[in-house]
């Protein structure tokens, strides 16, 4: 979409075709962020938005340097949308709907000509002598130029299907390894499955798979395992891990990163001295919801009806060492929760000047149909909207 209200913008007179599989354009857009559409970033300096991107961050400096998270924020703003940044610098309609975001969109090709085709499929983008020719049903068109805007193969219920990835190889392009990104944890422990909808504003996280990664921030617990920001930090790196309940991968969690484990073991054992007839669960209670600290405490195998009186030196390690490390095992990844695609068409195909292919002059690429993919926040469509416009002014050149 932002590729082609750019090309209304820097040429006018070019004729552009949208072609959508889906009755109604942005899909994917309108659900992002909970519906409400997390339109970009409040960060406002690029280097340190760039750091966001587990694969494509280099990549992307060009055309974010082009079009950065307040260019965007103006540009919706100057097209009608009022925007806001919540406290944890996400930004969104101030309606709250992603409705308004597509709606630019919608109006801008109405007033500016572009021929939007819903409910049709490409079949085939196929180089000609001095072109494209573009096959749907059956019928061909050729074009100039070609822009690549598929998406990669999450959600697929909004069309992203992979189609894009057979058009990209049938024009000499490489598919780097696929992978879902961003999405939940399944976990094998039962004990973890008590406390859904229990959150957490800071838990630290490691898994030890091919190489050790950490993330830590807000999770909530869910039926099967858990969800959050932090679990989809921590997810985006380990995407091209391989886990099943046959081949579980080891994960460590920290429930109280900011306590050291001496500082409360010293904690506990000061408690058990100054309150002997307090209950264990209500010590732990200063720190962790009851819920979760009844859970600890069974994982661990201490009794949740202990009073600080009947807890040994060995329960308290027990109980510190659970606490500060638990090791839970994840299985799986939360089936229709991954919300991009780790990899996609090898980035060092193209060039990031431009978005134009370095294999097929007068094709372009825009968004997570390339190997590029970043963390929660408004940074994947923030990249969309800059590889996108890029890629539109660069196709009129």
């Amino acid at each position: 979409m932002m590729t082609a209200a750019r090309i209304t913008e820097v040429a006018p007179e070019a004729k552009v075709v949208l072609f959508e599989k889906n009755p109604g354009l942005g899909s994917k857009v309108i659900i992002s962020g909970g519906g409400r559409c997390n339109v970009t970033t409040g960060i406002e300096h690029v280097r340190e938005v760039l750091k966001r991107y587990y694969r494509g961050g280099k990549f992307l400096t060009s055309a974010m340097w082009n079009f950065p998270p307040a260019d965007v924020y103006a540009w919706f703003e100057d097209h009608g949308v009022p925007l806001k940044i919540e406290e944890d610098m996400r930004v969104f309609p101030a309606s709250n709907k992603g409705e308004d975001v597509v709606g630019v969109f919608e109006r801008l090709f109405k007033e500016s000509g572009v021929d939007v085709r819903l409910k049709t499929s490409v079949e085939s983008v196929s180089r000609a002598d001095d072109g494209f020719v573009i096959e749907v049903e059956g019928k061909k068109e050729k074009f100039d130029a070609v822009i690549l805007t598929t998406g990669g193969q999450a959600y697929r219920h909004t069309g992203s299907t992979g189609d894009g990835y057979t058009f990209s190889e049938a024009l000499g392009h490489t598919i780097t390894p696929l992978a879902a990104s961003l999405n939940a944890f399944v976990l094998a422990e039962e004990w973890m499955h008590e406390t859904p909808g229990v959150s957490f504003t800071d838990i630290e996280m490691t898994v030890a798979g091919n190489t050790t990664q950490h993330a830590r921030g807000p999770i909530v617990c869910t039926h099967t395992g858990i969800s959050g920001p932090a679990v989809f930090a921590l997810s985006a790196q380990v995407a091209f891990e391989e886990y099943s309940k046959e081949n579980p991968l080891a994960m460590y969690i920290d429930w109280l990163p900011d306590e050291s484990e001496q500082g409360f073991r010293q904690k506990l054992d000061n408690a058990c001295r100054a309150t002997p007839k307090n209950m264990l669960t209500r010590f732990l209670q200063e720190w962790l919801p009851k819920s979760m600290a009844v859970q600890l405490l069974k994982a661990a195998n201490v009794d949740q009806d202990s009073i600080l009186a009947e807890v040994s030196k060995q329960m308290r390690i027990d109980v510190v060492q659970y606490i500060k490390k638990s090791e839970v095992r994840i299985i799986g990844r939360s089936a229709g929760s991954e919300f991009v695609t780790a990899g996609g068409v090898d980035t060092n195909e193209i060039d990031p000047r431009t978005m134009q292919s370095r294999i097929t002059p007068g094709l372009f690429f825009a968004g997570e149909l390339m190997n590029v993919d970043g963390v929660t926040g408004g940074f994947n469509l923030q990249a969309s909207w800059a590889a996108g416009r890029l890629a539109g002014e660069s196709s009129v050149e």
